[in-house]
């Protein structure tokens, strides 16, 4: 059991990297005195392609910490 939990989440780690590298850059300047600045705060809705992957992002994520969460409980028996 051990050993198959720590495979998926090998598995699921490689995959979430990809994910995360796959996601389309912001273009958000980093100069915080910048005239366009005033909207620093503000991030409109993604929609497309990033919503898909921020929510794929989100979901690899989740189940990555479920079977890391596993893997303390059975290694701690």
């Amino acid at each position: 059991m051990y050993s198959l939990l720590i495979t998926i989440l090998m598995i699921l780690s490689v995959i979430v990297v990809i994910a995360i590298f796959m996601q389309p850059t912001k273009n958000q300047s980093s100069n915080v005195f910048d005239n366009s600045s005033g909207d620093l705060f503000e991030r409109p809705k993604a929609r497309g392609f990033e919503a898909v992957m921020q929510r794929l992002t989100g979901v690899l994520v989740f189940f990555w910490l479920l079977v890391a969460l596993a893997l303390v409980l059975v290694s701690s028996k």
